[in-house]
């Protein structure tokens, strides 16, 4: 009797949330910025300046990864961090337009309007 083995191909998607990284040391920068947005950009820079003091460190997420590469029935999804965890718990229960209005007044988005001249005109 010939019995044929088959591996598929498993994969886990490990979600963190905010990791200390050095990803903005290489971001690149528009050539041309446009000054309508400059209060908005130095107010966005500012908030993730602060939340990524805060962030958890890359030790947390390779952690997770190694977990869910060594396990037997690896799960389908894993959360890396307390904040991570938190958002899980979010996307389970609360409708889509909560979760992103949550995340839109924790980097301060929904207090910083777009000039006039550049909203959408579908209103007229």
């Amino acid at each position: 009797m010939l019995v044929v083995r088959t591996w598929g191909i498993r994969v886990s998607v490990i979600e963190p949330a905010y990791t200390k990284t050095q990803f903005d040391a290489n971001l690149l920068q528009a050539d041309a910025k446009l000054d309508e947005y400059r209060e908005i950009r130095a107010a966005v820079s500012g908030t993730l300046i602060e939340v990524m003091a805060a962030a958890d460190p890359p030790s947390v997420v390779a952690d997770v990864v190694l977990r869910a590469a060594s396990a037997d029935r690896p799960k389908l999804r894993y959360t890396a961090g307390r904040l991570a965890n938190r958002l899980r718990l979010l996307r389970r229960f609360a409708p889509a337009r909560v979760l992103d209005a949550g995340i839109r007044k924790d980097l301060h988005l929904d207090t910083l309007v777009a000039p006039a001249s550049h909203a959408l005109a579908f209103d007229e």
